[in-house]
């Protein structure tokens, strides 16, 4: 989740609860507010009808207009009289209606020039109060939805505002590939925590940088000096071989040396090769067919590997013309072939599939290889004699060039796919 989408959410499980609490209590300010409006009216209402009660004048009509009502009784001597006057919420008959409605009653007692004491009581319907109070708490709940949806968004632009620089340099950081070189960075010079995530970022791809450059310029040297002195001994073994009477026991373990030197050989000619890839030192590009290179390059293996008698196949649904170095092209090509031939139990499958922009090459097989280090340099998976360079070549080639290459392991099948 991106950290704009994270910080809103956050903000609107803080902002809601707030929201929520303010408009209930702004809703309940306005039912206390409406009430004590009524009240008034209500307590204003009662006093007219006493003032003119005592006083002998008329009393209001109850069809006035005005939706009060009224009633005015003698209360007995045993009931003691009390001054206080209270308000409820009832339910009265409306009789011009012919039902009941909610309404809010004053309940006050006076005594006359007597000391005759009388209930009063005045109701008024509250279904206009009810009403009234309904389209607030509508009003409220879209005013407060509102308010929470604008601020949230009016959050979220300014935040994404706020964070360029750091979307610059994520951007800045997904274009870096090592050994490719570091591109320049703007510099921040108005947030102090931005500028010094960006020095930092700058001064560790710089490091990496240098480390990387050093290493693989070791590598290439090691490689390149060693390929000498390597040849040297190849050919040393060779003459004593030729031209020295041994014993089948000195034989079998000059044999076993030649062995391991051929493997270190072929080692440093894989790890000058990847050194050279890293380096940009193929440069030249052709159009290269690529089913012509693996049409070639199966006849080729199909006779070295006839011992074990595996069936290869092929399907080349189009002819594929990639832009490439065509000795890189070639090692891509070959490298899949053997790894399939290589690894690929007797009278097991291999299957080729070719067309416009991919290649597939795949081979019997009995357990998925650990597809997380599959393509790391000198990872193998048991088989003798392995540099466990091969992939890691295939690998560093499709970076090179910006192909995408996956494995896949289906119906016991093993599946290399590079799509150019």
């Amino acid at each position: 989740m991106k950290l704009i989408y994270r910080v809103t959410l956050r903000l609107a499980a803080v902002l809601l609860p707030i929201l929520f609490a303010w408009a209930v209590i702004f809703y309940y300010s306005m039912v206390d507010e409406i009430n004590d409006e009524t009240d008034d009216s209500l307590e204003d209402y009662a006093e007219l009808i006493i003032r003119r009660t005592l006083t002998g004048h008329s009393l209001p009509s109850q069809g006035d207009g005005s939706n009060n009502t009224y009633t005015i009784e003698l209360l007995p001597d045993s009931i003691q009289y009390n001054p206080e006057i209270s308000f409820a919420d009832k339910r009265i008959y409306i009789p011009e209606k012919r039902e009941t409605e909610p309404a809010r009653v004053i309940t006050v007692q006076f005594l006359d020039e007597n000391s005759r004491a009388y209930r009063l009581t005045v109701s008024t319907p509250t279904f206009e109060r009810e009403d009234l109070l309904k389209a607030v708490l509508i009003h409220i709940i879209i005013l407060y939805i509102a308010l929470l949806l604008t601020v949230l968004a009016v959050t979220a632009l300014v935040f994404h505002y706020s964070m360029r620089p750091l979307y610059s340099l994520l951007r800045w950081l997904d274009r870096y590939h090592p050994g490719k070189g570091v591109e320049d960075l703007p510099d921040e010079k108005s947030v102090i925590e931005f500028r010094k995530l960006t020095n930092a970022a700058r001064h560790t791809i710089e490091r990496a940088e240098k480390y990387m450059e050093r290493q693989t310029q070791f590598i290439g040297n090691a490689s390149h000096e060693l390929q000498t002195p390597l040849a040297i001994i190849g050919t040393r073994i060779e003459w004593i071989t030729d031209n020295t009477p041994l014993t089948d026991e000195q034989f079998a373990e000059l044999s076993k040396i030649r062995h391991s030197l051929h493997r270190l050989a072929r080692l440093n000619r894989t790890l000058l090769l990847l050194t050279k890839i890293d380096n940009g030192q193929f440069p030249e590009k052709s159009d290269v067919e690529i089913a012509e290179l693996v049409e070639n390059e199966i006849e080729v293996y199909t006779e070295i590997y006839s011992d074990k008698g595996i069936k290869c196949t092929t399907h080349i649904q189009a002819h594929s013309t990639v832009k490439m170095d065509e000795s890189l092209a070639n090692t891509l090509v070959t490298n899949l072939l053997k790894n399939a031939f290589l690894h690929t139990a007797k009278n097991g499958c291999v299957h080729v599939e070719v067309d416009r922009s991919r290649l597939t090459v795949a081979n019997s097989g009995s357990e998925a290889l650990d597809s997380s280090r599959l393509f790391d340099r000198f990872y193998t998976s048991g088989k003798s004699g392995s540099t466990g360079l091969g992939l890691a070549l295939v690998k560093s080639i499709a970076n090179n060039y910006g192909f995408t290459i996956r494995y896949e392991f289906k119906k016991e099948m093993h599946r290399f796919t590079v799509e150019f």
